[in-house]
Parts: C-alpha cells; sequence; structure tokens
C-alpha cells in the first residue's frame, strides 16, 4: 500500500489532490528556502544594509551630540555671565 503523509484512500490508491496539496506545501517551502540562501549569499546587498543601518545610527548619534553640546555651551555661557557680574560687583 503507497501513502504519503497517511493518505490512503479507502480503496488503498493514494489521494491524488492531498499529494498535489502536499506537492504544492513543498515547492513553496523550498522557494522560501532557496530565497533565504539567496539573500544569504548576496554579500552586496547585505553590505549595503549595513551601512544604511550604521549611517542612521550615526545620524541619530549627531542629533544626540548637538543637543548635548548645545546644552554644555549654555551652561559655559551662563558661568561666564554669572562670573563677569560677580566680578563687577566687587
Amino acid at each position: 500500500m503507497v501513502s504519503t503523509n497517511g493518505k490512503v484512500s479507502t480503496n488503498g490508491k493514494v489521494d491524488t489532490e492531498a499529494l498535489r496539496a502536499e506537492i504544492r506545501q513543498t515547492r513553496a517551502d523550498l522557494g522560501e528556502t532557496v530565497q533565504a540562501l539567496a539573500a544569504k549569499a548576496d554579500v552586496k546587498a547585505r553590505v549595503r544594509r549595513s551601512a544604511a543601518q550604521t549611517a542612521e545610527r550615526a545620524r541619530e548619534n549627531r542629533i544626540q551630540l548637538v543637543a548635548a553640546a548645545t546644552a554644555v555651551t549654555g551652561v559655559l555661557a551662563a558661568i561666564v555671565v554669572l562670573t563677569v557680574l560677580r566680578k563687577r560687583s566687587r
């Protein structure tokens, strides 16, 4: 008796529709596997994605650094103003 994942009709013959469905599913799974392997093998695209991610992180860090530098500049300006005013009042 021939069986595909236990799909056998009552007369002992293979359920052809079930077999076709299993083949379609296997083809779909194989297609996904091939796409995943192709993506891993595409070093050029992986390098581009990595570079784009690094550039984005650099932009985010730059924004944070500019904000921090602005805050430090403001604090330093306030210290200079207070120092000058203190010296004038003496």
